[in-house]
């Protein structure tokens, strides 16, 4: 409990940081961009690949990666249920507010410090960013233009700079390629930079939002976040028992299903123009929510 805490208490302090340094107008107003771009192309990947290449392959098959997609896709379905006669843009941006998880620039910190174990992540981010996101964009794109391509549908994933770390980490580990040290130690040290600076842009973003603004997205916001940070763990975790996981197993996947909405998904419905509004509020409040939900997560853990 005591290392769960002290994890938690380093993530929010550098989350702080990054808030301080956001009100404070001491940096360009350029900054969260940029470092959200170089943690997004550069540091995160060499992160992921990293925790893939180390990373058991077997576990990209296994009975947790079972509970986080079936839990994840029953979030997607309850959400569904609140946009009814809204626009199918809207209710694909809303289930995906409700179920995708934020497994790189939350989940990597909370692996990190809390679980310990940053491989604990590569299967769900294999997960989204290979099935899940493909067939959201197809269908977002399908939906908005009247079309969809399918050679860009197809290729989508492999031009995202995670899908092509968690592919190439995987391939590592499958083959058991030993990197020499000359491009293994610079990536394992330019890694090690990316979850401080994805925490130090979050907290740069949480500063001046304004959110729950009164229409017809306060009520799917808020179905949202109590599906991501409320309902998906505690279907986790039954899901867990009902698999009979290790409970070693079952706690990381219920705080992996804790964890906010991924902020791809803010990206998603701004380049489609649609529902803009709800996820970036959905992403924001699922945040604030998560840290208690962690923490109650752990300790009722602990004490079991």
């Amino acid at each position: 409990m005591i290392s769960a805490l002290s994890g938690f208490a380093v993530i929010g302090v550098i989350v702080l940081v990054g808030w301080i340094v956001g009100r404070s107008d001491v940096l360009p107003a350029e900054t969260q961009a940029v470092g959200g771009r170089l943690a997004f192309v550069v540091l995160t990947p060499c992160l992921i690949f990293s925790g893939a290449a180390a990373s058991d392959p077997g576990a990209l098959l296994s009975r947790p990666l079972i509970v986080s997609t079936a839990a994840a896709l029953l979030c997607f379905g309850l959400h569904a249920l609140t946009t009814r006669g809204r626009d199918t843009g809207t209710r694909i941006v809303g289930a995906l507010a409700a179920g995708y998880t934020n497994a790189t620039y939350i989940g990597v910190p909370v692996a990190t410090y809390v679980l310990r174990d940053t491989a604990l992540v590569v299967p769900i981010v294999l997960l989204q960013l290979l099935i899940i996101t493909p067939v959201a964009l197809t269908v977002l794109q399908f939906v908005t233009t009247g079309h969809a391509s399918w050679r860009t549908s197809l290729t989508a994933p492999f031009r995202v700079p995670l899908t092509v770390a968690v592919a190439l980490g995987v391939l590592v580990a499958v083959t058991g390629i030993e990197l020499p040290s000359v491009l293994a130690e610079p990536i394992t040290a330019i890694g090690q930079a990316a979850v401080p600076v994805v925490l130090l842009v979050f907290g740069m973003s949480l500063s001046g939002r304004r959110v729950l603004e009164a229409g017809p997205d306060r009520r799917p916001i808020v179905a949202a976040v109590v599906l991501k940070t409320v309902i998906m763990p505690a279907l986790a975790f039954l899901l867990a028992l009902a698999l009979r996981l290790p409970p070693a197993q079952a706690y990381a996947v219920t705080i992996m299903a804790a964890l906010p909405t991924a902020q791809n998904i803010f990206l998603y419905a701004q380049s489609f123009g649609t529902a803009q509004i709800l996820a970036r509020d959905a992403i924001f409040l699922s945040t604030l929510a998560c840290v208690p939900a962690l923490l109650i997560i752990t300790l009722l853990h602990t004490l079991t």
